[in-house]
C-alpha cells in the first residue's frame, strides 16, 4: 500500500520537473538565438552614410560662411572651392595618385615591418617576467615619446632616404604594437592558460593555439594604435626630412605648399592626409575588429 502512494508521487512530480526542464532549456535557447537578418540598403544608407556625409556638409558649410565674413584673409584662410580647384588640378595633370601612393606604400610597408618586430617582442615581454623588468618602462616610455624626435638622429644615421623614413615608423610604431599584445595578453584568464596546458597546449603550441586569441582584443587596439603612429611617424619624416630624391609624398606637399605660402596646397594636403588614415581605419581595421567581436558573441550578424 505503502510502495503505491510512492510511485503515485513520483508519477505526480514527474511531469511537473519534465516541463520545468523543457521551460528552462527554451530560456537558454532563446537567449543563445541571435536574430540573423540582412540589412536593408536604405537603413545602412541612413545610419551609416547619411551621418559623415552631413557632417561633412556642415564642416564645409561653417567653413565657407567663415571665409564668406571675411574673419580673415583668404591667404591664411582659403574658400573650398579654391581647394577643390588644387585638386582637380593634380588630378588633370596627374599627380594625385602618384603622391597618394608614394605615402602610402611607405606607410603600409612601414607598419608591417613593425608588426613583424613588435609582435614577437610584445609576447616576450608578456611571457618572460625578466624581459618585462628590463625593457618594459623603455618600451612604455618610447611610446610616449614624440616620432618628430626620431627624424633628425634618423637622417644623420641613415642620410635622406627611405630607410630613414623606416626607422622613424618603426620606432613610432613598434612600441604601440608591443604594448597593445602585452596589455592582451596580461588580460587573458588564467584558467584558459592551465585548461591548455592541460590539452597538451605548452610552448609555440599554447601560444598560437591559447595566448593569441584571447589576447586578438587588445593586440588588435595596439595594431590600430600602431598605424596611426605609422602614418604620423611618416608625415613628420617627410615633412622635415624633404628631398626630390625621396619623390613627393604627402609630407612634402604640405611641406611645398607652407614654402610657397599656398594655403589652399596647405589645407589640401591635410585633407588627403586625414582621408587616408580614416580610409585604412575604415577598409582594414574596423572589419578586422567586426570580425573579432562577431566571432565572441558581441555583435549581431547583419
Amino acid at each position: 500500500m505503502a510502495s503505491t502512494e510512492v510511485r503515485d508521487d513520483a508519477a505526480g512530480k514527474t511531469p511537473a520537473k519534465a516541463d520545468d526542464l523543457a521551460g528552462l532549456e527554451a530560456g537558454l535557447d532563446a537567449l543563445d538565438a541571435v536574430e540573423i537578418r540582412r540589412t536593408p540598403v536604405r537603413e545602412v544608407l541612413v545610419r551609416k552614410v547619411l551621418p559623415p556625409v552631413v557632417a561633412i556638409g556642415l564642416v564645409l558649410v561653417v567653413w565657407q560662411v567663415l571665409v564668406s565674413a571675411k574673419v580673415t584673409t583668404e591667404d591664411k584662410l582659403p574658400s573650398p572651392s579654391s581647394v577643390w580647384t588644387g585638386l582637380t588640378d593634380m588630378w588633370l595633370q596627374g599627380t594625385l595618385l602618384e603622391v597618394v601612393w608614394t605615402s602610402v606604400s611607405r606607410g603600409l610597408f612601414g607598419f608591417l615591418l613593425a608588426l613583424a618586430i613588435g609582435t614577437p617582442l610584445g609576447l616576450l615581454v608578456a611571457r618572460v617576467k625578466f624581459v618585462r623588468a628590463a625593457i618594459g618602462p623603455i618600451l612604455s616610455g618610447l611610446q610616449s615619446l614624440p616620432s618628430v624626435a626620431w627624424v633628425p638622429p634618423a637622417v644623420i644615421w641613415l642620410g635622406l632616404n627611405d630607410s630613414m623614413m623606416y626607422a622613424v615608423i618603426l620606432l613610432g610604431a613598434v612600441p604601440s604594437i608591443a604594448n597593445g599584445l602585452v596589455s592582451g595578453v596580461d588580460q587573458v584568464p588564467p584558467l584558459f592558460l592551465r585548461a591548455g596546458r592541460t590539452m597538451g597546449a605548452t610552448g609555440l603550441k599554447g601560444t598560437w593555439h591559447i595566448v593569441m586569441p584571447a589576447a586578438l582584443p587588445g593586440y588588435l587596439a595596439g595594431l590600430k594604435q600602431g598605424w596611426a603612429f605609422s602614418w604620423r611617424s611618416l608625415m613628420a619624416a617627410e615633412i622635415i626630412a624633404s628631398s626630390p630624391e625621396l619623390g613627393l609624398g604627402l609630407g612634402q606637399l604640405l611641406e611645398n605648399g607652407r614654402n610657397n605660402i599656398d594655403m589652399p596646397g596647405v589645407f589640401l594636403a591635410i585633407i588627403l592626409i586625414l582621408i587616408v588614415g580614416i580610409a585604412i581605419d575604415l577598409i582594414v581595421f574596423s572589419p578586422l575588429e567586426r570580425r573579432v567581436l562577431r566571432g565572441r558573441g558581441l555583435l549581431v550578424k547583419s
